[in-house]
């Protein structure tokens, strides 16, 4: 038995929506990725091997589809997944386990808006050049936006809602326009939890600052 033979039954339709069949890889990424984005809103350390599991499908599901960046970009998530895990469990400091929500400093700012804009860049030329991609800028950017957005989610940085909010904007019409219904609803719902989620950390990172205070004092 072939790695193919194992793939091709994950790539049959299962239902069609709108008239565009919608495969099982697409199913199984619909419901792990929205399991994924609730658990990271609830800071529950399941959220890492569900989304390397999202992660897995969505690969197959963007090669097919010949978004290639966000193929790749699935890649470099379970590398960040990896660390994200460990942090979590392992980067709390001294005395604590737990890794606190914090706010983004005007450093890490710097240097991921400046990689962000030269990621985007550079995919951009590099999908124009060296693929069929008929979306390299959109591509490109939800890209250099997801990564931006996973280091910050690492980190538990709460801004990293942002950067999820807004590559959700651009994800949800992408994905549509490339007949990914299923896939844009799913967005569209991770826009919903990323809401939420944003609601929660805050009033997590506001608890810390009073407690900060309360010690302080």
């Amino acid at each position: 038995m072939t790695l193919a033979d194992i793939l091709d039954p994950l790539q049959q339709p299962l239902v069609t929506a709108l008239g565009t069949p919608v495969s099982w890889t697409e199913v199984l990424g619909f419901g792990s990725g929205a399991l994924c984005v609730w658990l990271v809103a609830r800071q529950h350390l399941a959220n890492w091997p569900i989304g390397i599991a999202n992660n897995l499908f969505f690969i197959l599901l963007f090669t097919q589809s010949g978004l290639y960046a966000d193929a790749g970009l699935q890649i470099v998530f379970i590398s960040l997944a990896a660390y994200g895990w460990w942090t979590w469990t392992h980067g709390g400091g001294p005395g604590s386990s737990v890794l606190p929500v914090r706010s983004t400093s005007r450093t890490e700012w710097t240097w991921l808006l400046a990689a962000g804009a030269a990621g985007t860049l550079g995919l951009t030329l590099l999908l124009s050049r060296a693929t069929d991609s008929t979306v390299p800028f959109c591509d490109a950017l939800t890209t250099s936006l997801s990564l931006m957005a996973t280091y910050g989610q690492c980190r538990k940085r709460v801004e990293s809602w942002w950067l999820w909010i807004a590559a959700d904007l651009v994800y949800i019409p992408l994905y549509a326009y490339k007949e990914l219904y299923l896939t844009s609803l799913l967005y569209a719902g991770f826009l919903a939890l990323c809401l939420i989620g944003l609601r929660d950390w805050r009033r997590d990172l506001a608890s810390h600052h009073r407690a900060d205070r309360a010690v302080a004092a």
